[in-house]
């Protein structure tokens, strides 16, 4: 069993009180290491060093130009252990080494991205209606920002935070997910070793209850950036409002991918298939809903079954696995409940809905890919994040009712539309309410587009050049530009 510690001030910190929690292999189910259980006073010493470090340390002398410069020394240390990097986060989570290697690798992106960001930061000054005085502006960063991380994506949706937060100035304490925190850690020791000053990067691992609202209800925390769960981000929201602290929080999905009758029909399938199963349906944007014409219904869902019918279930290691174990069993259990409720509710079956034997002999955390026709959308199935691969087909008759269908959803993350009809892609686009609308193509992300939701989907937006605003704050500045100042009392 390996022993990981927690990184504060740039060195390996065991957890305060002893504790530890074993962390699996979600494939073979065996208990492989333990990570810190860490508490409040794990918390308190992980935000202490990263506020030394933005007022006081070697980060807070750093110029623009070499926050710009740390920054793609981070991207070349991710580029060059992105193996490495790969095959602890599939160790921890399950998903298949070419997905999280693929990840991995477009990481250094986003750094190189926000690296150029850092030292076009302009103040500005403006013109004002007071002759003798002149007013500017100043953008500094916040402080300590504590993010917060889920296990299906660990680092990627690290540097979705730590990229543009570092470029604006300010310091981070990172709780990943205590599903997944082996990444995180061994990331902020490679950054440490690349030059990254102690302090500005700190990762304390262990429980949300515990660890993660001690980070937020933290009075020298000056924000929180969150990926999880709805429940999750309603803490978030509701310890940061008592503190008037902003928060960015990117949350669940339960997003449509719209078929039409007069769009491509075997790259709509190929993309319904892929927005859903992709990643075992464990993805934020994952495409659990397929509204689909009423006239293709039949002759698509077919095509579906038969696409699906093809995906193959193993070892997250092999190549010609495509799609590992669900990452861990409270998640298991969850998608289980999720089927069970559209079976009970009248759903179809169409294909999967039951546990998938291990390759390996005995039962797996393995979810066989599953499609229900007959949904209607006010079903829980319909309604529910499920976080699993598991499709539910809705059929509708025209425009107006894919529309009505799509947004009657307490999310709002992303849509996929699927038509050859340009007008129809412009009208759609301004009716759905979806943060993403992707056309004849599903899930494209890049660090150069906000990425975020409406509704319950979250609060705020990632990656693009107006984000780094978020991790900033504006300050006005006025001079009085002449020797005679008014005396101006009583007004």
């Amino acid at each position: 069993m390996e022993t990981l510690h927690n990184y504060i001030d740039g060195s390996a910190t065991a957890p305060a009180g002893g504790d530890y929690l074993e962390t699996s292999n979600p494939y073979t189910q065996e208990a492989w290491g333990r990570i810190p259980r860490s508490q409040a006073v794990d918390a308190d010493l992980a935000v202490a060093a990263a506020r030394r470090a933005f007022i006081s340390g070697p980060w807070a002398r750093f110029t623009a130009p070499q926050r710009g410069a740390m920054l793609r020394k981070i991207a070349d240390v991710i580029a060059e252990n992105a193996e490495e990097l790969a095959k602890i986060e599939v160790r921890d989570n399950g998903k298949t080494f070419k997905e999280m290697l693929g990840q991995v690798k477009r990481i250094p992106d986003w750094y190189q991205f926000y690296a150029g960001l850092a030292d076009k930061i302009n103040g500005s000054v403006l013109p004002t209606d007071r002759p003798d005085h002149m007013n500017y502006l100043r953008h500094e960063p916040l402080g300590v920002i504590a993010m917060v991380t889920p296990w299906n994506s660990p680092l990627m949706l690290l540097a979705w935070k730590l990229a543009p937060a570092l470029a604006a100035g300010n310091t981070a304490v990172v709780k990943p997910s205590e599903y997944t925190s082996a990444s995180a850690l061994r990331f902020a020791e490679l950054v440490g070793k690349a030059g990254l000053p102690a302090g500005v990067l700190n990762v304390v691992t262990g429980l949300g209850s515990e660890v993660g609202a001690a980070l937020t209800n933290h009075p020298d925390v000056a924000k929180v950036a969150f990926t999880g769960g709805v429940a999750g981000g309603k803490a978030v929201y509701a310890s940061a409002a008592a503190q008037m602290k902003p928060v960015s929080l990117e949350l669940g999905g339960k997003s449509p991918n719209i078929v039409f009758d007069d769009a491509n029909l075997e790259n709509a399938a190929r993309g319904v298939v892929g927005g859903i199963f992709g990643s075992g349906g464990q993805s934020c944007v994952a495409g659990s809903r397929a509204l689909v014409h009423r006239s293709i219904l039949d002759a698509f869902v077919a095509r579906l079954v038969e696409l699906t019918s093809k995906i193959r279930l193993g070892d997250p290691m092999a190549s010609e696995t495509d799609i590992g174990p669900v990452a861990n069993k409270t998640q298991f259990d969850r998608i289980m409940t999720c089927i069970g409720w559209a079976r009970e509710d009248g759903a179809s079956l169409a294909c999967g809905g039951e546990q998938v034997p291990d390759p390996r002999g005995g039962p797996g955390l393995f979810v066989a890919p599953t499609i229900f026709t007959g949904v209607d959308n006010s079903m829980r199935i319909a309604q529910e994040e499920v976080f699993g691969p598991v499709l539910s087909v809705i059929p509708f008759n025209d425009e107006a009712d894919a529309v009505n269908i799509a947004n009657d959803s307490a999310f709002g993350l992303g849509a996929g539309l699927w038509t050859r009809d340009v007008s129809r892609v412009h009208r759609m686009a301004g009716l759905l309410q979806a943060g993403s609308i992707w056309v004849n193509t599903y899930k494209v992300t890049s660090q150069i587009s906000p990425f975020g939701g409406y509704k319950m989907s979250g609060l705020g937006r990632e990656g693009g050049m107006e984000m780094i605003a978020d991790y900033m704050q504006t300050k006005s500045v006025w001079l009085n530009l002449t020797d005679d100042v008014p005396y101006n009392f009583p007004l």
